[in-house]
C-alpha cells in the first residue's frame, strides 16, 4: 500500500465567493478546509515537497504566457446526484490552462486521469443532503449570472495529507503581454 502524501493543486478563483460562501460552507467539505470557491486547472498536482523553485519558476512562466480572461458563470449543473456545481459560459480558457500545465507536467494528468473529459466547474456542494444541495441551487440560480475575471492562478497545497488547504504561490496571467 503507497503511503498517502499531501496534495496540491492548481485552481483560479473568478471572483465568485460572495455568491456561493454560505452555501459552500455548509455544503463542501472543501471550503471548510481552506479551498476558496475556483475552477480547477490542475488537481492533483505534484506532492508540496517536490515543488521547488525550479517547478515555481516553471508555472510562472506558463502563466505569464496566457492571457487573463473574464469568466461569467451561467447556469448550474450536476455530476449524478452528489456534486452541484457552477458553469462557466465559455469553459474553453480553462480547459487551455489545463492542456498547458498537463503538457508541461505530463506526470500528473488532471484528476490522475480518472475521467475521459474533464469538465470545468465551481463546486458548490459535494455528497450532502439532496434537499439542502436543491435550496442551495435555487438560492444560487437567484444570482446568475456571475461576472468575474481570471487574472491569476493559484497553488493550494497541504501540510498534512487530509488536511486543511493553504495558498502557497500565486501566478499572474499575462505578465509577458504587459
Amino acid at each position: 500500500m503507497s503511503e498517502v502524501l499531501p496534495q496540491s493543486g492548481l485552481i483560479i478563483d473568478p471572483e465568485s465567493e460572495t455568491a456561493v460562501d454560505r452555501h459552500r460552507d455548509a455544503l463542501d467539505a472543501n471550503a471548510r478546509l481552506g479551498v476558496p470557491a475556483h475552477i480547477t486547472v490542475l488537481f492533483p498536482f505534484m506532492p508540496p515537497v517536490q515543488i521547488d523553485s525550479t517547478i515555481l519558476a516553471r508555472l510562472r512562466q506558463l502563466f505569464a504566457a496566457a492571457k487573463p480572461f473574464d469568466v461569467k458563470l451561467t447556469h448550474t449543473s450536476w455530476f449524478d446526484h452528489d456534486v452541484l456545481w457552477l458553469a462557466p459560459e465559455d469553459p474553453q480558457p480553462f480547459r487551455t490552462l489545463t492542456e498547458h500545465v498537463y503538457s508541461a507536467f505530463p506526470d500528473f494528468p488532471p484528476f490522475a486521469g480518472q475521467f475521459a473529459d474533464v469538465v470545468p466547474h465551481l463546486t458548490i456542494a459535494h455528497g450532502c443532503d439532496p434537499v439542502e444541495m436543491h435550496a442551495a441551487e435555487r438560492a444560487v440560480e437567484g444570482l446568475l449570472p456571475i461576472y468575474g475575471c481570471a487574472r491569476q492562478v493559484t497553488l493550494m497545497t497541504q501540510t498534512e495529507a487530509g488536511g486543511a488547504w493553504g495558498r502557497a504561490a500565486r501566478f499572474p496571467l499575462g505578465a509577458l503581454h504587459g
